[in-house]
């Protein structure tokens, strides 16, 4: 009989329940028992939740308070040396400073870098390990989560980041080999497997998405060396898991493997079904990856079953298992809690509970259960009507795209052009200084748009309230010192739900939430339909803002790229054409803030290099579209309008070029975490136009000192001009609060003021 699974669960509640333990711990309101108690609950309710959808064999340890890979750095004693007195004295604390940083007390510990989740909007910790790294086992979080739901009565398959899947996502601080540490490392996954077979496990969960990348022939060779280990000793039966797109030249490799089942993720690459079941042993089991677990449309059944029952028929029922395409973390919890959504579009989604249904669905159609083929009808007719629905297409979007000039992305002039102008039009001194956005968004400026959403505050009540927020805002900059000031932002619930909200063609839930890293959790809009522009979408504030001031204020915009990648994007057309529909509207907003006397607007773009297919034969068309759309986005202005872009937490120095391509005047990266690293991609590539190093990591409450700042900004000067180096935060401030604010920028303006006297040592 073919089985039902799946790879992993949203961990964070369909009410962001662990969001609010984690939050109530971090500030002292709440003890660690109590913490642990609520995820415990949530753990109990999604695999009774996941048994209750008809799925046979759920996962387990899927579930994390903060990160799945810093989970299993901890989990295999890979702790760096300066977080390891407060490990011992406390391990949850200990697990926490490793993940947010650490200051009181007379501790001052950095956070571990975070970077992107292969191409998904999730954000890991990086490990960080260095040459003769011992590992060991510390805890038993696998076992113990596993004979946790054995208790409840429901048997799952534990969940492991494979182990070379996992030096790839680890760095080594010393520069040495990370691949070099795997003859080490496996002992101590062997002695955990044989703990979770000692336990009664009957299949583990070995995810290895490192198999879909480009692989040197050296780490093909680290995969038969890791799992020809594992195969050894006593221990449970392996799925190995990949997902994020196909194997492409690892399918021998990975069909090859000593493992007791394979998974693929047939949603990103359907094709590759008849070579596995060409290569795949008599004696495996074949895991099929029917279900997007990255999107929230309905799925094709019809062409989901076509793919099982020629599978069936190769394998048998037997050897068949039936799964989403990879973990559901990405995709909100459920769609039934959504009252308020429009009936037609609600009928077309499918969340993470919804998505363990259509895999039943698809079990019980592949066996021909009673009510399958009508439960299939039902779902014909909700695909087939989207299909046919006027509020998808909209023609004049069409030809407004087909009627583009050829140079539509173009600026004016070239950038040296245009930075004589910009230079006239802003008398910005040498290390300007500037934040990326966002103020912090306080209990009280939460609480009055929750009120005035749900009609308890007039409109009048609530633009007042914003335009004395604003003020403040303004005026704590012009205290601080800062030379380009923002507006705050208060008015923003999110950096793209925003804009999708006054945008047509978008649709936005109530409780959509998805987890981005750690407690912070995002509610991403869903584009359905054709994208229009109705009416200016900042320019209200952003005037307002400059009428206070007589320095310049940045106009702030989420570029298309990023819309695109933040949302949950439509499948019926090719996502380089919803960028572009995308992009047309942000121009005219972009214009419309130039007319309305902005003199700086920043379209930020984070999720550039998140956008880029995993493989490298795929990298140049994604780039060309990508880069496209935010040209087509800027292009508009005249020379003196001076043009910033951002970018945060991705590894972009493999695309520089790229990034160089955009041709935004001014563009701040993140650079604190990684200590500077990000510029090494400037050691190679002269980047034309000025650059902000982020000095200050905003995604940790240390506060680093002026020195940090002043050494960090040195680094900058060592591959950049003086006249291209602009000083800023990582990111924007919305989640920190304002006494650590003021410190934090009062630091950072006196290290620009330092360099520009010259106090700093010469770099």
């Amino acid at each position: 009989m073919t089985l039902t699974t799946n790879l992993g669960f949203p961990r964070i509640g369909a009410r962001r329940e662990l969001k609010q333990a984690l939050e109530a711990h971090w500030g002292g309101d709440t003890a660690a028992t109590q913490l642990l108690d609520t995820a415990r609950e949530l753990r109990a309710r999604h695999w009774r939740l996941q048994r209750e959808a008809g799925i046979d064999l759920p996962p387990s340890n899927d579930f994390s308070l903060y990160d799945q890979v810093l989970d299993t750095a901890f989990l295999f004693d890979a702790i760096p040396q300066r977080y390891r007195a407060v490990v011992d004295a406390a391990p949850l604390a200990g697990y926490f400073a490793m993940a947010r940083g650490l200051q009181r007390d007379g501790i001052d510990l950095r956070a571990l870098e975070m970077t992107k989740w292969f191409d998904t909007n999730y954000h890991y910790l990086v490990p960080e390990l260095e040459a003769g790294q011992q590992f060991a086992l510390r805890g038993d979080k696998p076992v113990a989560q596993y004979l946790e739901a054995k208790a409840l009565g429901i048997e799952t398959r534990p969940v492991l980041i494979g182990p070379v899947t996992l030096l790839w996502l680890s760095k080594t601080v010393d520069g040495s080999d990370r691949f070099a540490l795997l003859e080490r490392l496996l002992p101590v996954y062997a002695l955990l497997l044989e703990k979770l077979h000692a336990a009664g496990a009957q299949w583990v969960q070995v995810d290895e998405p490192a198999l879909v990348l480009d692989l040197p022939p050296a780490l093909r060779e680290a995969y038969r060396t890791a799992y020809a280990a594992l195969a050894a000793g006593p221990r449970a039966k392996l799925l190995l898991t990949p997902y994020f797109g196909g194997l492409g030249d690892n399918l021998e490799l990975a069909a090859s493997l000593p493992v007791d089942g394979l998974h693929l993720d047939l949603v990103r690459a359907p094709e590759e079904l008849e070579a596995v079941l060409e290569r795949l042993p008599a004696d495996r089991v074949l895991s099929l990856g029917l279900v997007d677990g990255r999107n929230v449309w309905r799925t094709r059944l019809d062409n989901a079953l076509l793919l099982a029952r020629y599978a069936r028929n190769r394998v048998g029922g037997d050897r068949l298992w039936l799964a989403p395409s990879c973990s559901l973390l990405h995709v909100p919890v459920d769609l039934d809690g959504e009252k308020a959504l429009d009936a037609d579009l609600k009928s077309w989604l499918s969340f993470a509970r919804q998505k363990l249904g259509e895999i039943r669905l698809l079990a019980d159609a592949l066996e021909g259960r009673d009510g399958a083929e009508t439960a299939l009808e039902e779902a014909r007719q909700r695909i087939e009507s989207r299909k046919t629905s006027p509020r998808v297409h909209r023609p004049e979007v069409a030809a407004r795209l087909a009627g583009l000039a050829a140079d539509a992305g173009r600026r004016q002039s070239p950038y040296p052009a245009r930075r004589q102008a910009q230079a006239a039009a802003l008398g910005l001194p040498l290390y300007p200084t500037t934040t990326i956005g966002s103020f912090p968004q306080t209990h009280e400026v939460r609480e009055a748009r929750a009120k005035f959403k749900s009609g308890k505050l007039a409109e009048a009540d609530y633009e007042a309230f914003l335009e004395a927020e604003t003020e403040k805002c303004v005026r704590f900059q012009e205290q601080v010192g800062i030379d380009v000031l923002v507006h705050g932002e208060f008015e923003r619930n999110d950096m793209v739900e925003y804009f999708g909200e006054q945008l047509e063609g978008f649709a936005f839930t109530k409780l959509g939430w998805v987890q981005s890293y750690g407690s912070r959790c995002v509610k991403p809009p869903i584009i359905f339909g054709d994208v229009v522009r109705p009416a200016p979408m900042t320019v209200r504030w952003s005037k307002y803002a400059q009428s206070l001031t007589d320095r310049p204020m940045k106009g702030m915009l989420t570029g298309p790229v990023t819309v695109l990648q933040w949302s949950f994007v439509r499948d019926d057309q090719p996502r380089a054409d919803t960028c572009r529909q995308i992009a047309l509207a942000l121009r005219d907003e972009v214009t419309d803030l130039e007319a309305a006397g902005i003199k700086v607007i920043q379209i930020d773009e984070p999720a550039l290099r998140e956008g880029l297919p995993l493989r490298r034969a795929q990298w140049d068309a994604y780039l060309a579209w990508a880069v496209h759309g935010f040209r087509l986005t800027a292009s508009g202005v005249a020379d003196a309008t001076q043009v910033h872009t951002h970018m945060c937490y991705s590894e972009f120095n493999d695309i520089i070029e790229a990034v160089a391509a955009m041709d935004a005047d001014v563009i701040s990266i993140e650079t604190s975490r990684s200590r500077m690293e990000l510029l090494d991609a400037f050691v190679r590539f002269r980047y034309p136009n000025e650059i902000g190093p982020g000095v200050y990591d905003i995604h940790s409450p240390r506060i680093p000192t002026v020195a940090e700042m002043v050494g960090l900004l040195e680094k900058a000067r060592a591959v950049l001009a003086p006249e291209q180096i602009w000083v800023n935060p990582d990111c924007g401030l919305k989640t920190r609060g304002w006494a650590e604010v003021r410190t934090a920028l009062e630091r950072m303006v006196e290290a620009a003021r330092i360099l520009r006297s010259g106090q700093a040592r010469a770099a």
